[in-house]
C-alpha cells in the first residue's frame, strides 16, 4: 500500500532534478529510504535509481516516479515532505503532525517537532555515501 503522502512544489523541484541530473535513462526515479531514529524522528537516505529494487513499490507524483520500500512506506504515511533552503541549511524535511517533539538537548540547533532534514551533502549519484568514500 503507497503512503498518503503531501509533496510540496519545493520538494517535488528538488526531487526532479536529482533524477535529472543523475544521467540516468528515461523512466529513472528518486529511491527514499526513511527508517526511525535521530533526534527528529527521521533518518533518511535518498538516490536517483534506474528502477526500483525488488520489494519497493513506485508512488507517482504529476509524472515523478519515487521508490518507496516497504518500511518507507509505512513510516511517511501522513507526512508533508518539503524542501528548505536557507542560509544556513538546506535539504528535504519532513513533517509528520502525529510526531511528538524531541526531548534531547544534543543538538545546538533542534529540529521542530516531527521534521528531519537532510544536507545537500548526502547527496550522492546511484550508490550511498557512505560507500563513496
Amino acid at each position: 500500500m503507497l503512503p498518503n503522502i503531501q509533496i510540496t512544489a519545493a520538494a517535488d523541484k528538488f526531487m526532479r532534478r536529482i533524477v535529472r541530473f543523475s544521467g540516468l535513462p528515461e523512466g529513472a526515479g528518486f529511491r527514499l529510504l526513511v527508517s526511525e531514529g535521530g533526534c527528529s524522528g527521521y533518518n533518511a537516505e535518498f538516490s536517483a535509481e534506474p528502477a526500483p529494487r525488488e520489494g519497493e513499490q513506485t508512488l507517482e507524483h504529476q509524472g515523478l516516479k519515487i521508490f518507496l520500500p516497504a518500511e518507507s512506506r509505512l513510516l511517511l504515511d501522513g507526512v508533508t515532505m518539503d524542501f528548505a533552503d536557507t542560509p544556513t541549511k538546506s535539504g528535504l524535511t519532513f513533517v509528520n503532525p502525529k510526531q511528538s517533539a524531541c526531548a534531547c538537548s544534543s543538538s545546538v540547533e533542534a529540529a521542530p517537532p516531527g521534521v528531519a532534514r537532510i544536507e545537500i551533502g548526502s547527496i550522492s549519484r546511484g550508490r550511498p555515501a557512505s560507500l563513496l568514500s
